[in-house]
């Protein structure tokens, strides 16, 4: 953990596990060290990071405002998989934030990552450990099989438990809305600060959210989503047995993903999830991993 640390705090780029998915991490004060994220993820600039902080008060400190309904998500759902758009301070750099005036934080709820942040001393800028548009990590195996030696450093926690990214919520002037679905739901976030819109799609331009290009969290076999009992014509694949339970269904997605991956099918089948809320991001993830 020390030599991690101090990997960060000399700009390089140091992996570690989320409850979310393994991050890529580097010093998010340091123009330098992001700019390392983007070569070694092959990411457009047009793709904002997302801040990882150890508490509260430092996401606090990277933030212009923190509004009451800020208040009130942090103290129920952090640390958890719970990102914030706020407008940021000045001192957040441009290149983490693709040139916008708002900047995404989050309390990872992982003992290993929130130590890091604690030891490096800074905040820790990380997309997900991985190639752009590519299957996220769940392991360390897979941060290795995608990054090589891409990234100085690999701290390995075991599984993630979540299994997919972090919701993504805006709050700029009181309004809230939703820019990427999370398993914390629209409907839980709705229950402590009332109503809550749905982001708009973007077509050209810095994305408000990482995660909303319209293919990404792809395996490199096709993926096709298909009706309950049916399968594709032609070729050689395996259709995947998902858990019936969301949080179940999510804990595993990109692991099943990734094990099928390396199988040589001809394509991967997963049943289209059913509807409601809680499914919405498991929908999400699936729909841009199948998209061509």
């Amino acid at each position: 953990m020390a030599r991690a640390a101090a990997l960060i705090r000399a700009g390089e780029l140091v992996a570690f596990p989320t409850e979310t998915v393994y991050g890529l991490g580097a010093n998010a004060l340091d123009d330098a060290a992001i700019d390392k994220i983007y070569v070694a993820k092959g990411r457009p600039a047009s793709s904002p990071l997302i801040v990882h902080v150890s508490s509260a008060e430092m996401a606090r400190s990277l933030v212009r405002e923190w509004p009451e309904q800020a208040e009130q998500l942090t103290r129920i759902f952090w640390p958890g998989p719970l990102t914030l758009v706020l407008p940021k301070e000045p001192h957040v750099p441009d290149r983490a934030t693709a040139g916008l005036d708002t900047v995404g934080v989050r309390m990872p709820a992982n003992p290993i990552a929130l130590e890091l942040i604690l030891q490096a001393g800074v905040p820790i800028a990380a997309p997900s450990a991985n190639r752009f548009t590519e299957l996220s990590p769940t392991t360390a195996q897979h941060v290795r099989d995608s990054l090589g030696d891409r990234v100085a450093m690999v701290l390995d926690g075991g599984p993630s438990n979540v299994g997919i990214e972090s919701t993504v919520l805006s709050i700029i002037d009181a309004d809230a809305v939703l820019l990427r679905p999370g398993m914390i739901t629209r409907q839980q976030i709705e229950e402590v600060i009332g109503p809550v819109q749905i982001g708009e799609p973007v077509a050209e331009g810095s994305h408000a959210s990482p995660g909303l290009h319209h293919r990404h969290y792809s395996p490199k076999t096709p993926l096709i989503l298909v009706q309950p009992g049916c399968l594709p014509s032609g070729g050689r694949g395996i259709r995947l047995q998902m858990p019936a339970d969301p949080r179940a269904y999510a804990a595993v997605l990109y692991e099943r993903l990734h094990e099928a991956d390396v199988q040589a099918w001809d394509w991967i089948a997963i049943e289209k999830p059913p509807p409601g809320d809680e499914w919405s991001a498991i929908r999400d993830r699936l729909e841009r991993a199948a998209a061509r």
